[in-house]
């Protein structure tokens, strides 16, 4: 494989899962990245399934299989994520911000298993493996790697119709 491969996984554009916008699977070759961008007012959380990820802003956050990467954009911020040498692949899930005020902030919880805390009342990550324990939500299945449950306060943001 040669640079970024993604596909969208989830996008509920009526805001009919509160603060869940979209959730991506992304595939990136050896050293590449998706390019400078910007964010503002989401949270953005990063699951690496395989190989690994440096997240570039500020002193940078390099995250390897199994860690969970919180970045929470608030009043903005301008990264890029950067694959390692044996690639990457990562499900990003994109939040409505938490706080949209609040000043951008990155965190990376190593090797998460379980209940993720996210720190917000409104959306909460379960990372485990398939079977009879696996909790109900958003339950995404990628065809590699854990499993991943959201559960979602599935009140209408105020921008939504119905």
């Amino acid at each position: 494989m040669t640079g970024l491969a993604g596909r969208t996984l989830l996008e509920p554009g009526d805001g009919s899962l509160g603060p869940l916008l979209r959730v991506t699977d992304d595939r990136l070759a050896p050293a590449t990245g998706y390019g400078r961008h910007e964010h503002r007012a989401v949270d953005v959380v990063a699951v690496v399934l395989a190989g690994s990820l440096t997240h570039a802003w500020e002193e940078g956050a390099p995250m390897a299989a199994g860690d969970v990467g919180v970045l929470r954009a608030g009043t903005g911020l301008a990264h890029d994520e950067v694959a390692g040498p044996d690639g990457a692949r990562v499900v990003q899930t994109y939040l409505r911000a938490a706080d949209p005020a609040a000043p951008p902030s990155h965190a990376v919880l190593r090797a998460a298993r379980g209940w993720v805390d996210l720190g917000r009342p409104d959306a909460r990550l379960w990372v485990g493996d398939d079977g009879p324990g696996v909790p109900d939500g958003v339950v995404l299945r990628p065809d590699a790697g854990p499993v991943l449950v959201w559960r979602v306060d599935r009140s209408r943001p105020s921008w939504s119709e119905g």
